[in-house]
């Protein structure tokens, strides 16, 4: 099997799977409970957010434990809004968001607010100029993906955090899902007051992840019912997967710090052979872009058909996000960067991990040539 679909989701790791089996069955109490063993799973849970913390090099205080990152970015969107509405309803992100960013703020449209979306280049990218412009006495948010989940283009996270240092008011959130362990940015330097991360995008358990939230910012809580994650998300913790997530977490970035230039060899080696098959249109940027995303076209040819022929080899890729998958429109992301509609439909996206190898890109190069070869006699 060859698996290049990691920005969909990752293969656990082994010693995760064997983490969280052990927290389940031993570490079972509810963290809330006065009993003995309520209270061990209440040490646990402090013990699992100091690590994270520390590992972010934020205060154990601003770590709020999720879902995942579609309640993470959801809380850090909804929340900022909701609870800073009496100052102004504007906020500002971009047009190249996730779904569970870009579906949040056509909510808040439907509430009164007013959401500008920044324009971006061909390379995914936006303007720290327009950004300026924008910016309004009414603006209470701004809030961006980092690495982008379908082209890989990486926003000016400093640029953006440093010029808001200078609007106190203006909270800054990051959608940092991508990124993480793959593409390093520091809290605290970027000036960032919030900041999402997802468990089973660096080899954790899904329904696992983290919302930073910076001391002092405050939000209206989505989730009601109890006081657990400072009031801000009701419901009993899941002990297992926080703890299994903070190894993951923990693993993953010891891997980037042991092997930060695999992932770039993986995908320079890719590029360069997907520029040698003739009709292929490489769409991910070749600058300022994160070492594990790799878009491309094949125009004229459906991607569903071509990934369903390298599933058939086990060999995975995707189209677009995963959330969006199944949707029959083009990709809304490679249609914001003008590429135009016919490279938008025909886009597949491969995605890297530590684990992936050489042999494993040369023979899926082998393969898609063979597929694209065959697909091209059945149009003739």
């Amino acid at each position: 099997m060859i698996y290049f679909d990691n920005s969909a989701t990752t293969k656990p790791y082994k010693e995760v799977i064997e983490t969280y089996g052990k927290v389940s069955e031993v570490f079972f109490g509810n963290p809330s409970s006065l009993h003995t063993l309520g209270k061990e799973a209440e040490i646990l849970l402090d013990q699992g957010r100091d690590q994270i913390a520390k590992l972010l090099k934020v205060n154990k205080k601003e770590i709020i434990f999720t879902s995942g990152g579609t309640e993470g970015n959801n809380l850090a969107i909804k929340g900022t809004a909701l609870q800073h509405q009496g100052r102004g309803k504007h906020v500002i992100t971009t047009q190249v968001e996730h779904a569970s960013n870009f579906e949040a703020y056509e909510q808040l449209e439907k509430r009164g607010f007013h959401v500008t979306y920044l324009n971006v280049n061909e390379a995914g990218v936006i303007s720290i100029e327009e950004l300026k412009r924008e910016l309004r006495d009414d603006t209470i948010l701004v809030s961006m993906i980092h690495v982008n989940n379908e082209l890989g283009s990486i926003q000016p996270i400093r640029e953006v955090g440093e010029l808001l240092a200078k609007y106190p008011k203006v909270y800054f959130h990051v959608d940092h899902v991508q990124g993480m362990s793959k593409v390093p940015i520091s809290i605290k330097d970027y000036h960032i007051d919030l900041l999402t991360i997802s468990g089973h995008k660096f080899h954790g358990p899904k329904g696992t992840g983290v919302l930073y939230v910076r001391n002092g910012v405050r939000l209206y809580p989505l989730l009601t019912g109890g006081v657990q994650e400072h009031n801000l998300r009701a419901g009993t913790e899941n002990i297992p997967g926080i703890i299994a997530m903070a190894k993951a977490l923990r693993i993953s970035m010891e891997k980037y710090v042991e092997n930060k230039e695999h992932l770039r060899e993986l995908r320079d080696h890719l590029v360069n052979n997907l520029h040698e098959i003739e009709g292929v249109i490489i769409n991910s940027p070749m600058e300022n872009s994160a070492p594990h995303i790799i878009n491309f076209s094949i125009p004229k040819m459906k991607p569903e058909v071509v990934i369903q022929a390298l599933g058939e080899r086990k060999m995975y890729v995707s189209t677009k996000s995963a959330c969006s998958s199944k949707l029959a429109e083009p990709s809304r992301v490679l249609m914001s960067t003008g590429i135009g509609l016919e490279r938008a439909e025909s886009a597949i996206r491969v995605s890297f991990s530590f684990g992936n190898t050489v042999d494993e890109v040369n023979e899926f190069i082998l393969a898609l040539k063979e597929i694209i070869k065959q697909l091209k006699e059945v149009m003739r």
